[in-house]
């Protein structure tokens, strides 16, 4: 293991909390823009069509994804930087 790797440990673990908040955030305002409803629907929710649970989830892991991929990305070349 580098440097490099194990200094990213650590800081890796505080981006990956902090980029699912942001990943959270992001969807809400997403979900308010696409479905014109303040609050995305939860699975268990009878009130809520099939359909419309799981393009919210669909659209929540999409999210997530690039947020996650991005935050990670960032973070290890700010770590290479800083350790080189």
């Amino acid at each position: 293991m580098t440097a490099a790797e194990i200094a990213y440990k650590p800081v890796g673990w505080a981006l990956g909390a902090a980029s699912g908040m942001v990943a959270g955030a992001v969807f809400r305002q997403v979900w308010k823009v696409v479905a014109h409803d303040d609050e995305a629907p939860e699975a268990t929710d009878e009130n809520r069509t099939w359909r419309e649970i799981l393009v919210a989830s669909a659209l929540q892991g999409a999210i997530f994804a690039v947020v996650k991929a991005s935050v990670d990305r960032g973070g290890a070349l700010a770590v290479r930087r800083v350790s080189a």
